[in-house]
């Protein structure tokens, strides 16, 4: 089933408590009920900060550190990440539209409830994350690295995977039937757990073959 659109900001239930934020980010620091908006955050140090029912707004962060962090109920529009290091934070309940993650540390991440919408992901390291109730609803991920991820309902309904990697993952209830593209580099035994169409199969059949040591002759 196809995920439901993202929401505007006007529809956030706590956008009557958010204030606009002023000032510097901190390490370790809390926010609740913030509004980040039109921000620029370059190679700021963010380590384990918590993120409740906030808002992020055409925000830019390059080359920052937010390992551990905490995003809770957030919602992200318009956000570009360049080189960011987001390794090992935990995400629920939360939705992303229209972002742009490039070369993005996610590794050991935790997500949970997540939705992103209209979202690029272009050499993410998604390697050992847990993903679970998660969708990519008309994303590009090109180049993401899965290695080792757990999945456990996750979808892509209308998504397109170019040269992804599953090397050493784990699926529960993943439904691949709704991507638009799917090109697998590496890892496809791990696509045990799957679904995938009827058409995604025929495309991918040369690739299982050679995984399997299969010889295909027709004489």
């Amino acid at each position: 089933m196809r995920a439901r659109t993202p929401r505007d900001l006007n529809e956030l239930p706590y956008l009557h408590r958010l204030t606009s934020f002023t000032g510097e980010m901190e390490r370790e620091g809390s926010y609740e009920w913030i509004h980040f908006e039109g921000c620029d955050f370059e190679e700021v140090d963010g380590g384990s900060s918590g993120f409740t029912e906030s808002a992020f707004s055409a925000v830019t962060f390059t080359r920052g550190r937010y390992r551990r962090s905490q995003f809770d109920d957030v919602w992200l529009h318009t956000v570009r990440m360049v080189g960011t290091d987001l390794s090992e934070t935990t995400w629920m309940d939360s939705e992303c539209d229209q972002a742009v993650l490039a070369g993005t540390e996610l590794s050991g991440s935790h997500m949970n409830r997540v939705t992103f919408y209209n979202c690029k992901f272009d050499s993410v390291n998604a390697r050992l994350t847990k993903l679970k109730n998660v969708s990519f609803v008309d994303c590009l991920l090109r180049d993401v690295d899965f290695g080792g991820a757990v999945l456990t309902n996750v979808s892509f309904p209308g998504s397109t995977l170019e040269r992804a990697h599953f090397d050493n993952s784990k699926m529960t209830k993943v439904d691949l039937r709704g991507a638009g593209g799917l090109n697998i580099a590496s890892g496809l035994e791990a696509l045990k757990g799957a679904m995938i169409s009827t058409y995604q199969l025929l495309e991918l059949a040369p690739a299982l073959a050679q995984v399997l040591g299969l010889t295909v002759k027709d004489e």
